[in-house]
């Protein structure tokens, strides 16, 4: 059953003013949700609409008199087909962006964008061609920036469009023939407003390249403002069913409908499809908790058709300007916690006292954790300072470790002791403890009876001589002559 309420009659009505209160809190609290517009937010933005006096098909007729249009096949695709009807369609698309231009984005467009900044957006899907959401800051799904670098099959970056553009973007054109996009100039609008179509550069590129090399010449195509119009196929219609997959798949709490009458067919598919989800989440009863989730709110001056009975929850008849104001005034004195920010001041002149003057430098607070050095740093006290390093000493048995090297390493802790630079120590190897030196720690007095001049008179031949101490071996003795022996023979 669709709830219907007067916004303008909730001064008098206590029961519409408390159920516009429980819409404000379930936006307050939700934090997936959805947002479906139409060219009803962008009305009090100054754009002119198109039936007035001063309206934009007033100004086509004084153009083209002798032509008959209706607003509809000012943006059915087959107006293509008759040169007069697509003069009048680039006149009248020129005329509207430059509406556009001198245009400013409403309340409505920045509440959208706030619900991005409070993490409470999971998308934005529009029928507007004006691009004022990307104005408040919301990348757009037929903006440059959206766009990829050709490899894959998705032409944008689905996972950072923030808003999907349903029918395209005034600020851009596309060629006809090759589907190739670039950004609306004045060139561009110069040429529409004459009822012409400019040449598409790459087609013409391609033309004259193949001149040039004395090939068939090809078809140049003509640029076209890159607006999707009715019964015309959207250029970006698989990506665009992607990100609808991926968000439903998310499970939105909240469906907000602003400003449209719901008479698009495709729309009207896509509203259905969200409100299913949402209406997944709602709880059974009253009494359960989170009795804010699950609610789809339909916000328009208009009612909707009677076919929308049992899927729209709620209608608050009234201007969706107005609407978001009060949201946005509730949510504040409801969760005073979603709006606090942490500013930060420096002083101005280098007084740093209370006395000098301070100016704030960020007044956002940030979300992101900071990052933290996670390299242990070394301590400082004399405990932990690693033991320096011993010298070993191997084949110069006459050298010392010199004692002040070792008096001046600290004492180690009890699980320090045992760390060394090496593995292998001169006391641990057998190899190097037979060259450690067996003098180590002798007195002058003692070393000099084994390291005594020579004697007076002594002939240095004894090959056994103490002050050697190469590891050669000593000469062996010759032996002594041999003397021939001679047999006496007795006297006969």
């Amino acid at each position: 059953m669709m709830i219907t309420l007067d916004f303008a009659a909730q001064k008098s009505d206590s029961s519409t003013r408390r159920a516009l209160s429980d819409l404000s809190l379930s936006v307050a609290k939700c934090k997936k949700i959805v947002v479906v517009t139409g060219a009803g937010i962008s009305c009090s933005s100054g754009i002119p609409d198109f039936r007035s006096s001063d309206g934009l098909y007033s100004l086509v007729k004084e153009k083209y008199p002798d032509v008959v249009l209706k607003g509809r096949d000012l943006f059915d695709a087959s107006l293509f087909r008759d040169p007069t009807s697509t003069a009048v369609f680039h006149t009248f698309i020129a005329q509207l962006k430059q509406s556009i231009d001198a245009a400013e984005p409403g309340p409505t467009h920045h509440f959208i964008q706030l619900l991005d900044t409070k993490k409470k957006l999971l998308r934005s899907y529009t029928q507007n061609i004006d691009g004022f959401e990307a104005r408040t800051g919301l990348l757009g799904s037929a903006s440059h920036d959206a766009q990829t670098n050709g490899k894959g099959k998705s032409k944008i970056r689905t996972k950072e469009v923030r808003n999907v553009q349903l029918h395209g973007d005034i600020h851009r054109v596309r060629c006809r023939s090759c589907s190739a996009e670039y950004p609306c100039t004045q060139h561009h609008l110069d040429s529409f407003l004459e009822g012409l179509a400019p040449e598409c550069p790459e087609c013409l590129e391609r033309a004259e390249a193949r001149i040039a090399r004395s090939a068939r010449t090809i078809k140049v195509g003509s640029l076209r403002p890159a607006i999707v119009l009715y019964d015309e196929p959207h250029p970006l219609g698989d990506d665009i069913a992607t990100i609808q997959s991926a968000d439903l798949s998310r499970k939105p709490d909240m469906l907000i409908i602003m400003g449209t009458s719901l008479k698009v067919h495709g729309l009207k598919k896509l509203v259905k499809e969200f409100a299913k989800t949402v209406h997944s989440l709602a709880p059974s009863s009253p009494a359960k908790a989170k009795k804010w989730v699950g609610k789809v709110v339909f916000v328009n001056r208009t009612p909707p058709g009677a076919e929308w009975a049992g899927i729209i929850d709620y209608h608050v008849a009234g201007e969706t300007d107005a609407w978001v104001e009060k949201v946005t005034e509730d949510w504040k004195k409801m969760r005073p916690v979603d709006w606090e920010v942490q500013q930060t001041l420096v002083a101005t002149d280098g007084d740093v006292s209370m006395n000098g003057t301070f100016k704030v430098v960020a007044s956002t607070k940030s979300k992101t954790k900071d990052t933290k050095d996670t390299k242990k740093k070394p301590r400082k006290d004399e405990e932990n300072v690693p033991p320096l390093p011993t010298p070993m000493v191997l084949g110069t048995p006459n050298v010392i470790l010199p004692l002040s090297k070792i008096a001046s390493t600290p004492p180690l802790s009890p699980s320090k002791r045992r760390q060394t630079n090496s593995h292998y120590t001169v006391e641990s190897s057998p190899s190097k403890r037979r060259t450690f030196s067996p003098m180590k720690g002798l007195e002058d007095s003692v070393r000099g009876l084994l390291f005594a001049p020579q004697a007076a008179g002594h002939d240095g031949d004894d090959p056994f001589d103490i002050a050697d101490l190469s590891m050669s071996s000593p000469p062996k003795a010759k032996p002594p002559p041999k003397t021939r022996r001679t047999a006496r023979v007795a006297p006969s």
